[in-house]
């Protein structure tokens, strides 16, 4: 196999996820000739043709390489294609190069100095945090995001090719393709169990991604059975923030790090668990070398990620917030940070649990988190990749969840009822595709108000 930049031809199969895409626009960017296929259009997958880049819908089986050679293309595929997909079929039948999005992304960040976000949770925020820092304090920057930033409308921050900024992801342990120069660990909870068996053999595997990163260049979450630079919040970490007050929706706060402390900074994003991501990046920046005199209003300037805490509905009669969470970790989060902006305010919850799997290790815990709620509706599961599992549906999560006021809700009866709540604040959470709902449910409130 060549070199990557010797490559002309880049075929996408699931084109529209959002970490295939930032990969799609990337070597679109660099001048290559990049096509794809999707299962059904999307935001991204228009934004994809709007870019020039050709997006189609069916599965093409034999018809798919009639405009390829197998010595200059390269076929990236996603996990979530099952290994009988017609395309993917013929392109192994072929001899085509084959790899999975995860191994792409190591060639691209271990042929740089790279800085790589690992965790269970808080990645897509604080990798967001990282390559914006980086971007504004003038560092020639590609950063690969899991999620659309809001400052560039894009999952892709391109600046230059000198510093690479990417996720590691933990799923299928793909942040084992990776050998970061600087790295961190924000989480180590419990998930994607079907994958990994237990807790023991997750939490091993983060150690293993640990290993692959300087002792002296790893930022941890202080508490977590690792050895770094700890990150905190008002404790004895090396980085942390100090003195935070909360004043119109804003974090104020001091920057201690270990040579010191910059005074009176400013982030905008709720919640103490996107403060902790934002002292992660800070720490990743410094180390890295970015001015500390610029990284206050670099910080200020930053303005998040889509669904991520994302304010769709902000009025004195209505608040709607849509956000990612989809493990009862980030719904805990979710509360926090509601319940902080929004102290004493009865709040709707609105949750999509994602995957069978995942509800079915996590069934007492997404119960215990969603009964801090007001008011719970709750949708069927969204199964993604994988079949039912006999006895877990949400009809079983509902009974668990200790609220008078709860109901299963299908995504037809979801925006009159939501307007119809009581409660001005109303949280839609979940990964699944929830995501395209929150598009109705806002335009219906905005339309009948």
């Amino acid at each position: 196999m060549n070199a990557l930049k010797d490559i002309q031809h880049f075929y996408f199969i699931g084109i529209g996820g959002i970490g295939m895409s930032a990969l799609a626009f990337y070597f679109h960017k660099s001048g290559k000739h990049v096509s794809g296929y999707d299962k059904t259009p999307s935001d991204v997958t228009r934004s994809l043709e709007k870019a020039g880049i050709a997006v189609h819908f069916e599965d093409l089986g034999d018809r798919v390489d009639a405009n390829f050679k197998p010595a200059d293309t390269l076929v990236v595929y996603t996990p979530a294609v099952t290994k009988d997909f017609g395309e993917l079929v013929r392109f192994r039948e072929s001899g085509y190069t084959i790899k999975k999005r995860a191994e792409v992304l190591g060639m691209i960040a271990n042929a740089h100095y790279s800085l790589a976000v690992a965790g269970t949770h808080g990645k897509t925020t604080t990798s967001s945090i990282l390559g914006h820092l980086l971007a504004e304090t003038g560092a020639k920057v590609t950063a690969f995001i899991g999620g659309i930033t809001n400052n560039y409308n894009s999952n892709l921050i391109q600046k230059g090719n000198e510093v690479i900024v990417v996720e590691a992801d933990e799923f299928d342990r793909s942040f084992l393709q990776l050998k970061p120069n600087i790295g961190c660990i924000t989480s180590m909870d419990a998930d994607h169990l079907d994958i990994y068996g237990d807790a023991t053999t997750l939490e091993n595997t983060f150690k293993e991604f640990g290993n692959l990163v300087p002792k002296e260049n790893l930022f941890i979450k202080n508490g977590l059975p690792l050895e770094g630079l700890t990150v905190g919040i008002e404790d004895d970490a090396l980085y942390s923030a100090q003195h935070i007050t909360v004043e119109n929706g804003v974090y104020h706060f001091d920057f201690k790090h270990p040579d010191g402390v910059i005074s009176q900074m400013q982030f905008n994003l709720p919640g103490r668990h996107n403060l902790s991501n934002a002292i992660t990046a800070l720490g990743m920046a410094m180390l890295y070398g970015s001015p500390t005199s610029l990284l206050p209003k670099a910080l200020l300037s930053y303005s998040g990620v889509n669904r991520r805490f994302t304010y769709r509905i902000k009025t004195e009669d209505r608040v709607l917030i849509d956000d990612y969470a989809h493990h009862p970790t980030e719904i805990a989060a979710v509360y926090q940070s509601v319940t902080e902006m929004y102290p004493d305010t009865p709040v709707l919850a609105v949750f999509q649990p994602h995957l069978y799997s995942r509800t079915q290790d996590f069934m007492d815990d997404f119960a215990m988190q969603l009964s801090q709620f007001d008011e719970v509706f709750l949708l069927d599961i969204y199964p993604a990749r994988e079949v039912a599992i006999q006895g877990v549906t949400s009809e079983a999560l509902l009974e668990k969840i200790k609220l008078d006021k709860k109901r299963l809700i299908t995504k037809d009866a979801l925006a009159a009822n939501i307007k119809k709540a009581p409660q001005k604040v109303v949280v839609m959470m979940g990964a699944g595709d929830i995501g395209v709902e929150i598009e109705k449910v806002t335009q219906f409130l905005k339309d009948a108000y």
